[in-house]
């Protein structure tokens, strides 16, 4: 059973990473890794798929230890290894920051994901990974886009492929098309040695943790809605919605300047 899952979600992986061009001859992969099911499930079907590439590629796990309570890596680290990766293990306090910095009630995940970023993609940089890679699935990408909608205001997902704006990095989703009850019961098969997240792993009622609720209780009626709003983050019709800038039809525009408000007209 759990080969063929592993098939189901290399092949989804594949048909993601051929779509975006996401690894390429040569490239120097980093993979950020957490100690959960998803950034693992990320790495050993990586390489899987490094082994069936024709062309090589490089790949390497890397751990940042925030100095949360009860976080151990050592389990983890000794598991990899027997699968013949070298963790490379970052140490930086960003707990504290993190819980010093989040107003009570708040979200931790604003501030956490920030300095995880600046830390790792500054690794990544200085050690010359050309990819990093993440481990979003496809259930990460709805929510993101239904949360931007509800609370944000804007049609935006997490990207598969996205040039950072420093232009120093470059971040790929590989996991985008694969669903996260597939990598769940993977995790489950293979007794993955989880490292529990003691952040947004111990917040209740965020609006994330509601939204993915929604979002479950709707695949449980409608069986291909999880793949059928991805597939609707990959098929916009720009005429068909209400950002001016989008039209191609002149509208919304003035002499090549947009129409910032009624006290433009």
């Amino acid at each position: 059973m759990a080969q063929a899952l592993q098939e189901k979600i290399r092949k989804s992986m594949v048909a993601a990473m051929a779509d975006f061009r996401m690894i390429e001859p040569e490239d120097r992969v980093m993979v950020a890794v957490s100690g959960g099911k998803d950034s693992t499930t990320l790495l050993l079907m990586l390489e899987q798929i490094q082994k069936r590439a024709p062309f090589s590629f490089s790949i390497q796990p890397v751990i940042l230890d925030q100095k949360q309570p009860g976080f151990n890596v050592q389990e983890f680290k000794e598991w990899l290894k027997t699968r013949g990766h070298e963790l490379v293990v970052l140490e930086e306090d960003t707990y504290s920051v993190v819980k010093e910095k989040t107003s009570p009630g708040k979200s931790y995940c604003r501030v956490c994901s920030r300095l995880r970023r600046g830390i790792l993609y500054t690794f990544a940089h200085n050690n010359g990974y050309n990819k990093i890679a993440l481990g979003h699935h496809r259930n990460d990408l709805n929510e993101t886009a239904l949360l931007n909608m509800f609370y944000g205001g804007k049609l935006a997902t997490m990207p598969p492929y996205l040039r950072s704006d420093d232009k120093r990095n470059t971040v790929i989703r590989p996991l985008a098309y694969v669903a996260e009850r597939d990598i769940r019961k993977l995790a489950e098969l293979e007794k993955y040695p989880i490292i529990p997240c003691q952040l947004c792993g111990s917040q209740d009622g965020l609006m994330r943790q509601r939204v993915k609720a929604f979002l479950e209780t709707m695949e449980g009626e409608y069986e291909g809605l999880g793949s059928s709003m991805l597939a609707a983050l990959g098929k916009v019709d720009p005429n068909m919605l209400l950002d001016p800038r989008l039209r191609n039809d002149g509208r919304g525009t003035r002499n090549g300047h947009h129409v910032n408000s009624h006290t433009d007209l």
